[in-house]
């Protein structure tokens, strides 16, 4: 057992008692300690704990949600919406019964990413998992390519998950936690689109640094995965959009955040234990046709490579 499992809600409340801020690291921090009557999970010597990065809207959201539905006591970041933020821990709270801190900040930064994973250690007890998703989706021409932009995307979507896992790995090898990073990558990782050669290429950065990473933290009992989302619906208003590009995607549907938020519940658990190093796509089929070649093409597929229904009616 590791020197800082907390053992009680008291020593709990102890590391984090009431609500402040901390202007040094660029965050905000609003301290949960549970609700409801008796005694929780806290009580037991089995709790886990879980920080999701850009954890206030989208998949950081549903990822959030489902761990904490899981067990796990939760840290989020966001970068701007705050409101949002607390909805989340609010909801954490409430429907869950878990602890939720929530931290704002620029993990562009080069110094914030090892400071947050230091504060979620110290405000939840212990860190289990690593959850890397913040970022930020962008389409962008080589041609009118702007520099400044160039490097906030490099800094956000690839150095601030290097960062946090550095932070997050040296703490789980020093106290002996076989934790769980898991980085959220996009299957424009994985595939080429026009206009996409810096936020893909951050991606596919991301999930190559995460077979090296996974092979080096293995001998310590660490698993280290990606999970690449396809088309997801991160909006919760319906929109038109989202119908068309659903109904053009091979499973029939756009994803949604608690699709994501399940794969990585389950990659993170026991039932995932011999897995480490991969890249899991959770797209509904998206990447899986080529452009097809048929003549008749448009009678054939509905979509990306969703073929049409047979009627046996027709003559086959």
């Amino acid at each position: 057992m590791c020197e800082n499992r907390i053992k009680s809600r008291g020593e709990a409340e102890k590391l984090s008692p009431g609500i402040c801020k901390n202007k040094a690291l660029g965050l905000f921090e609003s301290v949960r300690t549970g609700i409801g009557g008796g005694e929780t999970h806290m009580d037991s010597l089995t709790f886990k704990t879980a920080l999701v990065t850009g954890g206030s809207r989208g998949i950081g959201k549903g990822i959030a949600q489902v761990l904490a539905r899981e067990g796990y006591d939760i840290a989020i970041t966001y970068a701007s919406e705050k409101e949002k933020a607390e909805e989340v821990a609010h909801y954490i709270e409430k429907e869950c019964g878990q602890r939720c801190f929530v931290y704002q900040a620029y993990l562009q930064n080069a110094d914030v990413p090892e400071k947050i994973v230091n504060r979620a250690i110290r405000d939840l007890g212990r860190l289990d998992v690593l959850v890397n998703n913040a970022g930020l989706s962008s389409r962008d021409e080589v041609l009118t390519l702007d520099k400044e932009r160039l490097d906030y995307l490099i800094n956000l979507n690839f150095k601030a998950p290097i960062l946090a896992i550095h932070a997050a790995a040296r703490y789980m090898v020093r106290d002996n936690i076989k934790g769980n990073i898991v980085n959220i990558t996009s299957t424009r990782g994985i595939r080429a689109y026009p206009n996409d050669f810096i936020y893909g290429a951050t991606k596919a950065a991301l999930s190559r640094a995460t077979e090296s990473i996974a092979l080096e933290l293995s001998p310590y009992g660490i698993r280290v995965n990606c999970i690449a989302p396809g088309a997801t619906a991160v909006r919760e208003e319906k929109s038109e959009f989202y119908s068309y590009l659903g109904g053009k995607i091979p499973i029939g549907r756009m994803g949604t955040p608690e699709d994501i938020g399940y794969a990585v519940a389950w990659l993170v658990s026991d039932k995932a234990s011999y897995i480490t190093g991969i890249t899991l796509r959770v797209d509904g089929g998206l990447i899986l046709p080529g452009m097809p070649e048929e003549k008749d093409a448009e009678r054939i597929y509905e979509g990306w490579g969703r073929l049409k229904k047979i009627d046996f009616g027709e003559e086959m």
